[in-house]
C-alpha cells in the first residue's frame, strides 16, 4: 500500500510538472506549435502503451478506473492533436498548394477526370 507521505510527494511532482508544462507551452512561438504537437502526440502514445501494459497486471478496480481514464484522455489528446496539426499545416501552405474541391453534383467530370472547379 502507498503511504500517505508518497502520495503527497507524487501529487506535488504532478502539480509542479503541470504547471511548468502550461508555462513552457504558453511561450512557444507559433511557428513551433506544429512539431511540438507531434512530440505531445509521441508521447500520449507512449502513455497508452504503459497504460495497456498496467491493465494486462493488474486487478485493482481502483487502478483499473484510473488507467481507463488515463487512456481516454491520452487517446483524446491524439486525436486532437492531429487535427489541429492538420489545421495549422494548411494555414501555412499557400493557396496553390490546397487540394482544388470537386462538386458531387457533376458525377460526369469526376468520371472523365476532370477535378478542376468554375
Amino acid at each position: 500500500m502507498i503511504s500517505q507521505s508518497d502520495l503527497v510527494i507524487d501529487l506535488l511532482v504532478f502539480l509542479m510538472a503541470t504547471f511548468l508544462g502550461i508555462e513552457l507551452i504558453r511561450h512557444v512561438s507559433r511557428l513551433l506549435h506544429t512539431p511540438l504537437m507531434a512530440l505531445t502526440n509521441a508521447i500520449s502514445s507512449v502513455s497508452i502503451v504503459a497504460g495497456l501494459i498496467v491493465l494486462s497486471e493488474t486487478s485493482n478496480e481502483t487502478i483499473l478506473l484510473l488507467v481507463a481514464v488515463a487512456l481516454s484522455l491520452a487517446a483524446t489528446n491524439i486525436v486532437s492533436g492531429f487535427l489541429i496539426t492538420e489545421r495549422i499545416l494548411k494555414m501555412f501552405s499557400g493557396p496553390r498548394n490546397r487540394r482544388k474541391s470537386v462538386k458531387s453534383e457533376d458525377p460526369d467530370r469526376m468520371r472523365k477526370g476532370d477535378a478542376s472547379t468554375k
